[in-house]
């Protein structure tokens, strides 16, 4: 007897029930469920935020405007031209053995976007020494349709990266895309935390699911389980939820989405960030309520693979007890 042929029902019943033991009934109901409803519309959760992304006709429209200015074909080169860019925390209760600790950080990738640029990231890493990787979301070009694309990228770059990679989500990104990532060895932070053990101390690194457009994260139950004095760390797709985590007590705080603009004003003046939060917090290291953060523009691009007085960047982050 023959088994019988798995049908797209059989496959969405699997991923669903792989959803479920992974992230719990509740939280894989939620995100499906808030998924198909409003993947692809301009206007977020809230109905008042602006989703320039789901735009359709956004695309073509920006790519006549800066043929129009002699701008497209720099923007394109612009874009595939990354910086490693060096950033310091000083974290005064570090543990002693992650004195001098790096942390490779990728997000806002798109791999799916620009094949030349996920080409010149894996160049941009591949000679780069770090003890950690972590990646802060939005792994596909589109915010609604096919994964497979953005699965296929992100296989590509897992193979270029050398330590274990945490990750979180972002609003381009589908949470069916989960096994597939985790089954690559990315462990994704789905509102959780991980320890990092390191000479018998550790680092608490925890990440929460994104907070721009679905909404669904959720800093108590992504720290609750990090104990009081502990140093730790926090992966967010966005800034936005700065004031919350900097409460929470998070010590330093990764993110990407704005891009740092992408398409900029001379001397990198954003035109926009896409993200509710003060604009000192769309770029580079940043400090507020005593928490550390650093917001990176990005390695990828959306909407069109252009930049504009907006290099694309990998970061990598050292860790220290005293003054750099």
């Amino acid at each position: 007897m023959t088994a019988r042929a798995r049908t797209p029902e059989n496959q969405d019943e699997l991923l669903e029930y792989r959803l479920s033991l992974r992230l719990g009934p509740v939280h894989a109901r939620q995100r499906l469920g808030i998924e198909r409803e409003a993947e692809a519309k301009v206007f977020g959760q809230d109905h008042s935020s602006f989703h320039l992304e789901n735009w359709a006709t956004a695309p073509g429209f920006i790519r006549t405007c800066l043929r129009m200015v002699g701008l497209w074909g720099r923007g394109q080169s612009n874009s595939r031209r990354l910086n490693t860019v060096h950033n310091h925390f000083q974290l005064p209760g570090l543990p002693e053995a992650f004195e001098g600790f790096r942390i490779l950080h990728l997000t806002d990738l798109h791999v799916d976007m620009d094949e030349a640029n996920l080409q010149a990231v894996l160049r941009q890493i591949e000679p780069l020494d770090y003890d950690l990787c972590v990646l802060t979301g939005d792994y596909r070009k589109l915010t609604w349709g096919p994964i497979e694309g953005a699965l296929d990228g992100m296989a590509r770059l897992r193979d270029g990266i050398k330590s274990k990679p945490y990750a979180v989500l972002g609003n381009h990104d589908s949470v069916r895309m989960v096994p597939a990532l985790e089954d690559m060895g990315y462990q994704l932070l789905m509102n959780e935390m991980a320890p990092i053990e390191r000479e018998g101390q550790t680092l608490y690194l925890a990440g929460v699911d994104d907070a721009h457009f679905f909404k669904v994260h959720n800093l108590h139950q992504a720290g609750d389980n990090i104990p009081a004095g502990g140093t730790s760390i926090l992966l967010s797709h966005t800034p936005e939820i700065w004031r919350e985590a900097a409460h929470a007590g998070y010590d330093v705080f990764l993110c990407g989405h704005t891009h740092g603009g992408q398409i900029c004003l001379p001397g990198g003046i954003p035109v926009t960030l896409d993200s509710d939060c003060p604009r000192t917090l769309g770029r580079g290291y940043w400090r507020m309520n005593g928490m550390q953060g650093y917001t990176s523009p990005g390695s990828g691009t959306s909407v069109v693979n252009v930049r504009l007085n907006c290099p694309p960047e990998v970061t990598l982050h050292t860790l220290t007890r005293g003054p750099v």
